[in-house]
């Protein structure tokens, strides 16, 4: 087959593609608020839940991150959002993680605290998109009662709001009633070639 025989097929096959992916595109009609988990063991839950977060903000819509373990590191994330008072609230309301503060009683009342907060922020109608940092984590711990968090999520959360969940192990029940599920897979990490935590890259 000629080069441009080869052009020509490459052509016509896109053509082919293109008009199937419209038509499909064509049935999706629902615009909602979602409900989005990022879990797994792999690095990049949190990361790329703050990626929309910028991706809101670069919209112009009203953002809030409620942060349930990290409240004790001094983020990259949180600095840039902090530039930017108008259309983002933050709270960082953990004392950092479970082993580092070994006191099940203050992370389970600073684990209420940050969920309080969580369905101010779900709630306001002025706000479109909330992060729910880490909350995973305080969920496996049952620092919270994952059926008051699927409840408030399925029955009050506004239509139009989006709510993004991060951290591992992320309960079936919160799966269940998610709109988008990405699980994290490690493959590899520097960390377990003794490389310690990385400025712009961990935090």
């Amino acid at each position: 087959m000629t080069e441009d025989e080869q052009n020509a097929r490459h052509t016509e096959k896109m053509k082919k593609k293109k008009a199937a992916r419209e038509k499909i595109l064509a049935t999706k009609t629902i615009e909602k608020g979602l409900i989005i988990v990022h879990t797994g063991k792999g690095k990049g839950k949190s990361t790329a839940a703050f990626g929309m977060a910028f991706r809101s903000i670069g919209h112009g819509h009203k953002v809030a991150v409620i942060q349930f373990v990290k409240g004790g590191w001094e983020s990259g994330e949180k600095k840039l959002l902090e530039r930017f008072p108008d259309l983002v609230t933050i709270k960082a309301m953990g004392e950092g993680f479970t082993w580092e503060t070994q006191n099940r009683q203050k992370d389970t009342e600073n684990a209420h605290k940050a969920w309080a907060a969580a369905k101010e922020a779900i709630l306001d109608p002025d706000i479109r998109f909330v992060l729910l940092d880490e909350l995973n984590i305080v969920l496996r711990y049952d620092y919270l009662p994952i059926e008051e968090v699927t409840r408030f999520l399925k029955e009050e959360k506004p239509e139009d709001t989006h709510v993004v969940i991060t951290g591992r192990n992320a309960k079936d029940e919160l799966i269940e009633i998610a709109d988008l599920v990405t699980e994290m897979t490690l493959i590899k990490h520097p960390f377990r070639s003794g490389i310690k935590a990385q400025e712009g890259i961990e935090y």
